[in-house]
């Protein structure tokens, strides 16, 4: 499998490409990553230094690959953090290539906007942007429970509440989608639920809540839910490989007290989840 992934990236730790091409590649599948940034280090530490490049940079690196002719053998494109909305358009502008070279090519496009507690964190444009251009161009959306309600225009309470979101959001374009850490009225207080949803059904996965505020997990389960998807065409089977996987990855940084996510430490994770979650059909 080969798969085009446009995200941010940073030297040290692991948020943006710099988790999920890893955790891509981990299980066999080659990786055209290109960066919207380079930074040092994700901005949760509050210092950082680099760039944010332009969507020039991004529409000449993307025809750097086209030239190689390799376009029809990309099997889809991973987007995650777009820095402004020049930049989202470039990335749109690639799948409509990469589709038009390949038309079994999917779009997986985790709407980074914002997170509960902290509200939106993107640029001003940026959220508009993803609900009107992104997302109807995606095949398949991760969003957290935060973008998932921006996205509905409407609050997730109950899970009852969660489905019609993920409906209306399904509205506007995507065929399946992942909602990851979502905590609702019938979520119990130690537990976190993520849900998925696409033709074949509605699924839900409970795990444990762990102890530890970390970045990058997002992005190393958006890029692992796209490869299972990919693989199997199950919403089902993927969401129970992505989030298995993700849950040995935090268990192991919890355990360690780590600040970043131990993506390499853990590595084995993808491939052979130390626990695997049943998920459970809800209508």
């Amino acid at each position: 499998m080969n798969l085009l992934s446009i995200q941010s990236h940073v030297a040290y730790g692991h948020v943006g490409n710099a988790s999920a091409v890893f955790a891509l590649q981990r299980l066999g599948c080659e990786v055209w990553p290109i960066h919207t940034v380079q930074f040092s280090n994700h901005t949760g530490y509050g210092a950082w230094k680099g760039r944010v490049f332009d969507a020039d940079m991004i529409r000449e690196v993307m025809d750097g690959i086209g030239e190689r002719g390799v376009l029809p053998r990309c099997d889809g494109v991973l987007s995650g953090y777009m820095g402004s909305g020049e930049i989202g358009a470039a990335i749109v502008e690639t799948v409509a290539k990469v589709k038009s070279a390949n038309a079994r090519a999917r779009y997986c496009c985790d709407p980074v906007i914002g997170d509960v507690g902290r509200g939106v964190f993107v640029r001003p444009g940026v959220p508009e942007f993803m609900r009107n251009r992104a997302v109807p161009a995606a095949d398949i959306i991760t969003p957290n429970q935060f973008e998932l309600e921006y996205l509905a225009d409407r609050t997730t309470a109950t899970m009852a509440d969660a489905l019609k979101a993920v409906d209306l959001v399904h509205v506007l374009g995507p065929r399946a989608i992942l909602v990851t850490s979502l905590h609702t009225e019938d979520t119990p207080r130690h537990a976190i639920d993520l849900l998925a949803s696409d033709p074949s059904g509605r699924f839900r996965l409970r795990t444990p809540k762990l102890p530890l505020s970390v970045n990058g997990a997002g992005d190393a389960i958006a890029a692992l839910f796209f490869f299972h998807y990919l693989r199997s065409g199950s919403a089902s089977e993927a969401l129970s490989r992505s989030a298995s996987s993700i849950y040995g990855l935090l268990k192991r940084t919890a355990k360690e007290g780590s600040r970043e996510i131990l993506l390499v430490e853990a590595q084995d994770e993808f491939v052979q989840p130390s626990e695997v979650f049943q998920v459970v059909a809800i209508s």
